[in-house]
């Protein structure tokens, strides 16, 4: 009796807690237990039944049933239960659904049963071995999701995952419409609780792939992730990662990649960075090694992200085409800038740019902005391709291209040069939001055409007009904006823009900061330019705070050399309209004579040159060129109608030189009539 009692508590401790507890997944209700033929390898051998009969033979021998036993309490919601005795000790990972009778059957009528001479096909009846369904063939001959649970609901068999695969196989066919029209249907039909009931009992006997793989169907299928299916998936993956292979890594990977953080999913990324980090020399495919590293994220420590990369550069000569299209995106999502990974890749994508889908150039370029990376050479050779093939995409592709590039620094005049003859040609088509990225893209590249920008901004202002009834106070700011940095006002817009209720929206919501900013250049531009608005405007704006100055230690040095005197120059000038310039220099008209600021005569001179000297970063030029962006070329002409001559010394080049090269290189900048690259030229 004593080790009846022993067992019982053993056996008490090998129940499910969602079966102690009666928690139904997504609230679905509990259906009938209907096992199949049960593989855990493979569900689809056709030995099942040689494999399964001698152990269940086994487990029933010395069987004994719990009924009210003296001093032992049921356990809630189990009415019988069959526990086994195996030389002494239970085994639980041979008990499955099969060993709880249901209620309805008596203990007479398992007293009764000669299991020594009872072959497993009595035991487990007709109804409860119905054929294995291959989850292929099942995706072919149904025609909806919901066909799939039909069949489903007429004969379940294990393992479930094969109904939400063959789910999944069906919905990637068809329409994004279609697809989210079915998995309503989906969710609304009665087996689909059954189904997802099914899946959590079946999840702790599942082979390791089919349960991942049941994972990646089950959250593509859009089952919200906190349900306890869902979650209850995410447990059992954590507690069986040590089996997972090179093929469940990648399935496992996919299946994460999309899911929103939680306690579970960040417990199974730790897990999966170990895994990989031992395994990661192992994998043989580039395929799996790309989506483990795109899956392991951001906060993946920098050694097994150089780990990572090392792997990758070893398999480099294996790599496809599509193995280096896809690597910008991988190192995007693990934030890992690997120069000489994403060099290799780019010469691979430029070899090979024809005929490559728009997704895939819009995620290199995407890729490219996140990673902070630059390469002349492939962005040169992704314009060129869609300037060639300018009318196989569409207006709001071209755009999306363009507005990448501006954030990458490129101009591409190519490309511009097209949008523009398109924009001339078919104005109308514009829409208010593929006119305010046109402005901006035009604008901060500060791309002009000498034919065509005249009709270009007349094109673009009668396009904004016609939007002006339901534009917001935000987009025609930003619009005006652009208009104002390549020296053009039309006259409807800024007419709307200077009204005291917009202006009031603007000082008061969104981002005021930018606002205020965007409102003195608009102010700026009306006073300093010579603007087709004749109107005397001035848009009363807070004082912006003056612009911070960090003056060039080293070509202060210099001109102090070059000029022998510190009162020759001034530094950090702060000039009206919140201008700052770095130095100021006062020479002749001619440029051959330095005037020194301590003497008065020279102050009053009629001959006299102001000229403003600034030290200019390379994110003031467009990429790899002397082209000013769109703020310095404002600026350099608002410097030229207050009155100075403007010098751009380029810090980088100068920190490259030595003093003695520095001083001929200034020289030459200050006294040379030929040395004031203020238009496009090639460094």
């Amino acid at each position: 009796m004593n080790n009846k009692a022993h067992f019982i508590r053993q056996f008490s401790t090998l129940l499910p807690r969602s079966r102690a507890l009666r928690i139904y997944p997504l609230g679905f209700c509990r259906p009938e237990v209907i096992h199949s033929k049960r593989n855990p390898r493979n569900c689809l051998l056709n030995g099942f039944d040689e494999g399964l009969q001698p152990s269940v033979r086994h487990l029933f021998r010395n069987m004994f049933i719990l009924n009210s036993l003296g001093g032992c309490t049921q356990t809630k919601g189990i009415g019988r239960a069959a526990v086994f005795k195996h030389g002494g000790i239970l085994c639980p990972k041979r008990m499955s659904k099969h060993c709880f009778v249901s209620d309805g059957a008596s203990d007479r009528d398992l007293m009764t049963t000669d299991f020594h001479r009872t072959s497993s096909e009595d035991v487990l009846s007709k109804k409860m071995r119905p054929t294995p369904v291959n989850h292929k063939k099942l995706a072919q001959e149904c025609n909806s999701l919901s066909d799939v649970l039909d069949v489903f609901s007429k004969a379940p068999t294990f393992p479930s995952s094969n109904y939400f695969l063959a789910m999944w196989m069906l919905a990637k066919r068809i329409s994004e419409d279609k697809r989210r029209f079915e998995i309503q249907l989906m969710f609304s039909h009665p087996a689909f609780n059954q189904l997802c009931d099914q899946m959590m009992r079946e999840a702790k006997i599942m082979h390791c792939d089919h349960l991942l793989f049941s994972l990646n169907a089950v959250v593509k299928l859009g089952v919200p992730q906190n349900t306890l299916m869902v979650q209850t998936l995410l447990r059992v993956i954590q507690e069986r990662i040590n089996e997972c292979d090179e093929r469940c890594l990648s399935v496992l990977s996919t299946a994460l990649e999309t899911m929103e953080p939680c306690m579970n999913v960040n417990a199974l990324r730790a897990a999966l960075r170990i895994i990989v980090d031992q395994q990661v020399w192992k994998m043989e495919h580039i395929f799996t090694l790309q989506t483990v590293m795109k899956c392991i994220g951001k906060d993946t420590p920098p050694a097994l992200k150089k780990k990572l990369e090392m792997k990758a550069l070893k398999e480099l000569g294996r790599f496809s085409v599509l193995n280096c299209q896809h690597m910008f995106e991988v190192l995007a999502a693990m934030d890992h800038r690997s120069v000489v990974l994403l060099n290799e890749c780019s010469k691979v994508v430029v070899d090979n740019i024809h005929g490559c889908p728009f997704k895939v150039l819009f995620g290199i370029l995407q890729s490219c902005k996140n990673l902070r990376y630059q390469n002349e050479d492939l962005f040169k050779s992704i314009a060129d391709y869609v300037a060639t093939t300018f009318d196989m995409w569409t207006l709001k592709q071209v755009i999306f291209v363009l507005l990448l590039f501006e954030t990458l620094g490129f101009r591409p005049p190519g490309l511009m040069d097209k949008l523009m003859e398109k924009v001339v040609e078919e104005s109308g088509s514009l829409n208010m939001k593929n006119v305010i990225s046109i402005l901006h893209v035009y604008s901060s590249l500060n791309h002009v055409h000498k034919g065509q920008s005249r009709a270009f901004l007349e094109a673009m202002a009668s396009a904004l007009t016609s939007c002006l009834h339901h534009i917001s106070s935000e987009n025609l700011l930003n619009a005006v904006h652009s208009f104002c940095m390549m020296n053009y006002f039309p006259l409807a817009p800024i007419n709307q823009l200077i009204k005291r209720n917009i202006i009031y929206e603007l000082l008061t919501s969104g981002d005021t900061e930018k606002n205020i900013q965007k409102l003195h250049v608009l102010n700026t531009c009306l006073q300093l330019d010579e603007s087709a608005y004749n109107k005397a405007v001035h848009i009363p704006l807070p004082q912006l705070p003056p612009s911070p100055s960090h003056p060039n230690e080293k070509l202060a040095e210099v001109l102090s050399s070059l000029l022998e005197s510190e009162g020759c120059f001034s530094r950090n000038v702060q000039l009206p309209h919140n201008y700052h310039i770095d130095f100021e220099i006062r020479m002749d008209t001619n440029r051959t004579q330095v005037f020194s600021f301590c003497d008065g005569d020279s102050a009053s001179a009629t001959n006299m040159q102001r000229v403003a000297v600034l030290c200019v970063p390379k994110s003031f030029y467009c990429l790899n060129s002397s082209h000013p962006r769109g703020l310095l070329a404002m600026k350099i002409r608002h410097l030229n109608v207050m009155g100075f001559h403007v010098i751009l010394i380029n810090n980088w080049e100068l920190r490259k030189l030595k003093m003695e090269d520095a001083v001929t290189f200034v020289k030459a900048k200050i006294y040379s009539d030929d040395a004031f690259p203020t238009t496009d030229a090639t460094m």
